[in-house]
């Protein structure tokens, strides 16, 4: 019983604090939505005026006084005009009243509700869109290792399209609608209270136990969202992968596999979640009309034993099927809500996630605004790093590296190599040891100004969809022509340029898919050397291509070793001959370091890569 207690009260908790989330969201456009939540619901209660006039009516057409509480309003005008009362008057002051809410209202009220409602939803959708971007862009890698880009473009999509939508509901339906029977309960409880009690305790069991039902049919829609995201992120990859599925020929299989997991997705919605709303639906509508019916019997009975008046009995009614009226509309707001609910609770998890310590800073800078400016001298000291604590990745490395010079980092898959690089660029920090540059510790340079003095060529070089130019300039949006010629004539760009159709304006396609391997490794290297650093990094940067793309682009390594400091990641060995200094490394330690000939008279484990690489090449 008190783990039960201890349960409830934690997921109650954890509601309350989701909802505090959602409502955070709208927090810059409190006051303003404030003022329109208040403005619409003002709306539905003065609504309530038109029945009740309509029976004041009544009750003069039928000989009956008006209400005493109005009677001063009818003198205080006959006075002011200098009529006499009676009951011309008396209809001309209840159609005025009439004309002044139906009629002269109409225009307003759409800019009270509807403009401010969707104007609050619109804004709140642009500037949490902007935190969704700067969440991205500062999230650590390993978030990024752990979570398929699929899953999380579906469930910022869907959290900023919930939030977009049910915040009209909500401010411009629920609340003034709750406002609107709040106010027909005080109008009946002024008629006959005992009455408006049966009124209130009947609507508030119904809606106390909608919301109960609600509650569960939201543990089963949090379920199937997940199941859902799981089903989508997995679409997502066979797109990404669309080309290994098909060279595979497992499209039969990707298809029963999702078509599995489809068809349990509409067993649980259909047998489970959507019968348990039409099950809902259905107590309630028996709910309301016997509840209505009650009401219809109560008031007529007070109006037969003459406690009201016939037209207080039509004001009674006629306001008593507003309100149960306004159950649907509520109950279906809120339904909307619960299948709303996990996605954007999920939305908030996402950009809770705390930023990485290798994030940037966001603010827009040019490359000459930039105080640093390095000689490239490098110093690893004692650096160990893991990923897990219990297996280290790198342990007690020690590396100098001199201005301007090439040094090659060679070892089995494994060894730590990229790992170096990672921590280089401030991805990770160190477990223990330092990373120096020019005498100084990394860790205590603003990060963003210090990766703008580095720049990488990785094995994948990433392309964006877009035209050649702005994949070039992208490290350097302030390039001059000069200096993208110039680098382009040394990565060995120019070589293609005049073979694409618009040249340096061609589209390359998401993911460049219109260029081939090797023209991408020269883009990748082109715009290394646009940013003109002072440390640039090779990593794997041939080892997926061709012969002949290979030789072309140590060609263009080789032009630019000599003219800033270096480092190169390579399984083929070939690429790293002309390195000043090459670091062997093996189960995250340096096991060898020297020139190629010397590690080759050494006869260590470089000589053993060495010849497996040279074995691989003669089979070429």
């Amino acid at each position: 019983m008190l783990h039960y207690e201890a349960f409830v009260l934690s997921l109650r908790d954890s509601i309350m604090a989701s909802l505090r989330d959602i409502v955070r969201y709208f927090r810059p456009y409190w006051s303003i939505s404030t003022l329109s939540i208040v403005g619409t619901g003002l709306f539905e209660i003065v609504d309530l005026a038109v029945p009740y006039a309509i029976g004041q009516i009544l009750n003069v057409l039928s000989g009956q006084s008006i209400d005493r509480f109005i009677q001063p309003l009818m003198l205080g005008i006959a006075e002011l005009f200098n009529v006499q009362t009676g009951k011309s008057l008396e209809l001309s002051v209840l159609v005025g009243i009439i004309f002044v809410i139906s009629v002269l209202r109409a225009p307003l009220q759409p800019w009270i509700s509807g403009w401010f409602h969707w104007l609050i939803a619109l804004e709140s959708r642009r500037d949490n869109a902007r935190k969704v971007i700067a969440q991205i862009l500062t999230l650590p890698l390993n978030f990024y290792d752990e979570n398929n880009p699929g899953r999380i473009a579906g469930r910022v999509a869907k959290g900023l399209s919930n939030h977009t939508w049910t915040y009209p509901e909500i401010a411009g339906q629920l609340i003034p609608k709750l406002m609107r029977v709040s106010g027909i309960f005080v109008v009946i409880w002024l008629i006959e209270p005992w009455i408006a009690a049966a009124f209130f305790a009947s609507f508030a069991g119904i809606l106390l136990f909608s919301l109960r039902d609600l509650q569960s049919i939201v543990r089963q829609e949090e379920k199937i969202e997940r199941y859902m995201e799981n089903t989508e992120s997995r679409t997502s990859e066979i797109i990404t992968n669309i080309k290994t599925v098909k060279a595979f020929a497992t499209e039969a299989s990707e298809l029963k596999r999702q078509q599995q997991r489809l068809d349990r997705e509409h067993k649980i919605i259909v047998n489970r979640i959507h019968r348990q709303y039409v099950f809902l639906e259905t107590w309630q509508r028996t709910i309301i009309q016997s509840s209505l019916f009650g009401v219809l019997v109560l008031s007529l009975w007070a109006t037969v034993s003459g406690d009201i008046s016939l037209g207080h009995f039509i004001t009674t009614f006629t306001i008593a099927s507003y309100a149960y009226s306004e159950l649907e509309p509520i109950s279906m707001v809120a339904e909307v809500f619960a299948r709303r609910y996990t996605s954007m609770v999920r939305f908030h998890e996402f950009m809770q996630h705390p930023a990485g310590r290798d994030a940037a800073s966001l603010i827009p800078e040019s490359p000459a605004e930039n105080p640093y400016r390095f000689t490239g001298k490098l110093d690893f000291r004692r650096v160990t790093f893991a990923y897990h604590v219990d297996r280290p990745v790198l342990q007690n490395i020690d590396i100098r590296i001199e201005p301007y010079q090439t040094v090659a980092l060679v070892g089995r898959s494994g060894s730590g190599k990229s790992t170096l690089v990672k921590l280089l660029f401030r991805y990770f920090d160190p477990d223990s040891g330092r990373i120096l540059i020019d005498g100084e510790d990394i860790r205590k340079l603003d990060i963003a100004r210090y990766r703008r003095r580095l720049a990488i060529v990785h094995q994948e070089v990433d392309i964006f969809n877009g035209t050649l130019w702005d994949n070039l300039i992208y490290g350097n949006p302030h390039a001059t022509w000069e200096q993208v010629r110039s680098a382009c004539q040394i990565a060995r760009v120019d070589e293609f340029i005049d073979e694409l159709p618009d040249g340096y304006y061609t589209i390359v396609g998401e993911r460049g898919v219109r260029l081939s391997g090797g023209q991408r490794q020269r883009i990748g290297i082109a715009r290394a050397l646009i940013v003109d650093p002072d440390v640039l990094v090779f990593d794997e940067a041939t080892s997926s291509l061709d012969y002949e793309s290979e030789r072309s682009i140590q060609l263009a390594m080789k032009s630019i070793f000599g003219t800033r400091t270096t480092l190169i990641i390579a399984h083929r060995l070939s690429t790293v001959r002309e390195a000043d200094k090459i670091v062997v490394l093996d189960s995250g330690r340096i096991v060898e370091v020297g020139s190629h000939d010397e590690l080759l008279r050494y006869g260590g484990l470089y000589h053993r890569l060495h010849a497996l690489s040279e074995a691989g090449e003669l089979v070429k």
